[in-house]
Parts: structure tokens; C-alpha cells; sequence
């Protein structure tokens, strides 16, 4: 699953791959986050390292599969 992160004042998004089973906490952590429970929202991707993204700073967040992502100019 691929998790795209807005970060407000910036202007890159990032960009977060994480493993299937792992997106349900990974909601669950962001409603934590979001409910005033926590400052700071923490990932962890599929190489074991942790994101984490300060609650205040966040602009979105989009959660889908990780997929074809095409760069260019492309015809359908």
C-alpha cells in the first residue's frame, strides 16, 4: 500500500510504502493522531525504518495501492 503524505509549507509530498496488512493501523494511528491523543504521526514502511510527520504540519493524507504510477506524458 502506498501512503502519500501533504506536508503544509512544503513543497514535496512524501511518499510511504507500507505493507497491506499494515494499513489498517496505519488509519487507526492517523484517527489516533487526528483525535488530539498525539503530536506526531508515526509510519513504518516495509524496510523497517519509521516516518514520522507532525500532526500540526499535515495538509493530507492519501492511502491506496501501490501501483502504476506513470511519469510523462502518457497515452491511454
Amino acid at each position: 500500500m502506498d501512503i502519500r503524505i501533504g506536508i503544509t509549507h512544503g513543497g514535496r509530498e512524501l511518499s510511504v510504502e507500507i505493507d497491506d496488512e499494515a494499513a489498517e493501523d496505519a488509519a487507526a494511528s492517523l484517527e489516533g493522531a487526528l483525535s488530539g491523543d498525539e503530536t506526531v504521526l508515526w509510519l513504518n514502511d516495509r524496510s523497517g525504518r519509521r516516518v514520522g510527520v507532525p500532526i500540526d504540519k499535515l495538509a493530507y493524507l492519501e492511502l491506496g495501492p501501490a501501483g502504476d504510477r506513470r511519469i510523462g506524458f502518457a497515452a491511454d
